[in-house]
């Protein structure tokens, strides 16, 4: 139904493909609201990849020790993630070592592992499509509604930051978010077909204090409410994040909304 949907409209992204996860989010609002009511899933919505085991891969980066100065391991190497064995580490990775495990990025998604000179592995990032709605992002943008539903493309979601446990260098994070920074949308256009113009990320506030972002130039625009998207009202149902983002363009605020009407056209 939903793929139907995108070619009555002919709402496709920049590459031609239909727009299936944002037409089912669309058809989903009237059916909570009882407006309409759609045919059972053929299929579950649970996420599969869940913090599934990959059963063909078990690492053990507990007690390899990186240490020293962050000039000792240049020039350092963000290896974008697009074979198979790859995808498979990078699920591992984020498995073992990531607090969050890993949950397979829906949409469009860059994925990274990071290596030192010497090619041992550090650690792994990945970046995924933008939160639907943020008090303290949309503010700071300055975007009206139509205008960020529309531009929400061009923001990416640093969704998972991973620094191996062995890994103890003073000052790396904050350099991989700068390593980063000035490839992400260059290597998203090329992925995609369009740039990127604004980072964000959520920093749970009862772990982390966001030191690395800050350090590495992002602003705090405020913090999440607690509450997801079709949980929009009543008691927090997650825990409270503080909004971080770092624009890649001078002029992302006038590009974000102009980007949203041409899309409009």
């Amino acid at each position: 139904m939903s793929q139907a949907l995108c070619r009555k409209w002919n709402w496709r992204n920049e590459t031609g493909q239909l727009k299936d996860i944002a037409a089912r989010s669309l058809l989903r609002k009237p059916d909570h609201r009882g407006l309409i009511q759609l045919p059972a899933p053929i299929r579950s919505a649970n996420n599969t990849f869940r913090n599934r085991p990959d059963a063909q891969m078990t690492l053990d980066f507990d007690t390899e020790q990186i240490g020293g100065r962050l000039s000792d391991l240049q020039p350092i190497q963000l290896q974008p993630v697009t074979q198979t064995l790859d995808g498979q580490l990078f699920r591992t990775l984020l498995q073992q070592y990531h607090y969050l495990g890993y949950s397979g990025p829906v949409g469009e998604n860059l994925k990274y592992l990071v290596y030192d000179r010497q090619k041992r592995l550090l650690g792994c990032l990945l970046y995924g499509a933008a939160a639907w709605r943020v008090a303290g992002r949309d503010r700071f943008i300055g975007w009206d509604e139509t205008a960020r539903k529309r531009g929400l493309s061009r923001i990416a979601n640093n969704m998972r930051f991973l620094i191996l446990p062995g890994v103890r260098v003073p000052h790396l994070a904050s350099h991989l978010l700068a390593l980063i920074s000035r490839r992400i949308s260059a290597d998203w256009q090329a992925r995609y077909g369009h740039p990127i113009l604004l980072l964000e990320t959520f920093v749970e506030q009862q772990r982390f204090t966001g030191t690395c972002y800050k350090a590495a130039n992002w602003i705090p625009v405020g913090q999440t409410t607690g509450r997801t998207r079709n949980h929009n009202s009543g008691e927090p149902k997650v825990s409270i994040k503080s909004v971080w983002l770092y624009p890649l363009h001078r002029s992302f605020q006038k590009r974000l909304v102009d980007s949203a009407r041409i899309q409009e056209r």
